[in-house]
């Protein structure tokens, strides 16, 4: 069983990352609503990625007998000024969720709760990866904000949904 420390955070944790669907939910339908497909899907990808997290945690809780509750969460910011604001918001949020998952391997260590620990690894590599994305991602539509065909098509050529990871955990419900 997983230290009640951790056990706790965690459960806080699926509550972050469900939030965080709802967000990129809404950066989604921000770019649907401009008549940019890239962009929507790319967001409606990560909303979904984002709710495959939760599910992953909510497994691994189920899997160690230990108990699931899923918070409440607040709503999205729901309107962004421009093609800029979204990304820029994603970039925060990933920075911010890099630092809750380091949080969650802080307290498993503290608690010697290795099995937990190891679980976190996963998470670790792909905040890095998602950091990376968004930092990227800002920095083509900050330089293309006037052009949005540029966007567009630098999302369809360099954002395409690549193959599954298999070394992800597994998703409640999957």
């Amino acid at each position: 069983m997983p230290a009640a420390r951790f056990v706790d955070q965690l459960n806080t944790q699926i509550g972050n990352e469900l939030a965080a669907h709802n967000q990129y939910l809404a950066c989604a339908i921000h770019y649907d609503a401009l008549t940019m497909p890239q962009m929507a899907a790319f967001f409606y990808g990560q909303a979904l990625e984002e709710r495959g997290h939760a599910m992953m945690m909510v497994q691994y809780l189920l899997d160690t007998d230990a108990e699931v509750v899923i918070p409440g969460v607040e709503a999205p910011h729901p309107t962004f000024d421009d093609v800029v604001a979204p990304v820029q918001l994603a970039l925060d949020q990933e920075r911010r969720v890099s630092e809750q998952i380091f949080d969650l391997v802080r307290i498993a260590r503290e608690e010697s709760d290795f099995a937990s620990e190891q679980f976190m690894q996963w998470f670790i590599k792909e905040q890095v990866e998602e950091v990376a994305t968004m930092t990227d991602l800002l920095a083509v539509v900050t330089r293309s904000r006037g052009d949005l065909e540029d966007i567009e098509e630098y999302v369809a050529r360099e954002q395409s949904s690549g193959a599954d990871d298999p070394t992800a955990p597994r998703e409640a419900g999957a």
